[in-house]
């Protein structure tokens, strides 16, 4: 049985991104450049060298332990060309947008869009990733919308030590209540603190 899993790279205060467009690359790069130098990271992209720490045995076994991806189509979008023939992916990858399209053939991937929303990309994940887990890779509209509707088993939040004050916080659009949390791993790393939470069933 999979597990639906998100992991998101966050701020001090809770922003994954920017809301400027003008900010976009500088508060990407600072979010997420623990990530960009791990030697398991590099290797998923094609690249050779890198950096071997707790931080990229983490990666590597969140790469492992995945069988299939949902993104929203604004993720898609703006991964599609710099992605090229071989996307890092290597498994099936079920993209929920409005907009109709046939599967795209790729190397090692299929991009399936899927137009009757999230519950239905996540269960056609599971069906397609076996025992391993989904993976919801974002952007965070879409792990928002996972956590509203209950979808998520786990939840990795990669903390970098920033206070941007400002963008696109995870914590908006959740949905009311309370959602319970169990902490299962907090790993100091290299510039980020990995925090591991489960969703009790």
């Amino acid at each position: 049985m999979s597990n639906v899993v998100a992991a998101m790279s966050i701020s001090v205060d809770g922003f994954v991104g920017a809301s400027d467009p003008e900010q976009w690359f500088p508060v990407h790069n600072r979010v997420h450049d623990w990530v960009f130098e791990l030697a398991a990271w590099r290797e998923r992209q094609g690249m050779t060298g890198g950096r071997t720490s707790v931080s990229s045995d983490l990666v590597a076994e969140e790469f492992a332990g995945t069988g299939a991806y949902v993104m929203g189509r604004s993720m898609f979008d703006f991964g599609e060309e710099p992605w090229g023939e071989e996307p890092p992916f290597h498994a099936p990858v079920f993209v929920v947008t409005h907009r109709k399209r046939e599967p795209l053939h790729r190397v090692g991937t299929t991009f399936t869009f899927v137009t009757e929303g999230l519950e239905s990309a996540v269960e056609q994940a599971a069906d397609a990733a076996g025992e391993r887990d989904v993976f919801v890779s974002g952007g965070a509209s879409i792990v928002q919308q996972a956590i509203a509707a209950g979808l998520l088993d786990e939840l990795h939040l990669h903390q970098v030590p920033v206070l941007l004050g400002a963008g696109v916080r995870l914590w908006d659009h959740i949905g009311t209540g309370w959602k319970e949390l169990e902490p299962t791993r907090i790993t100091p790393g290299d510039g980020v603190t990995h925090l591991y939470y489960r969703f009790p069933r």
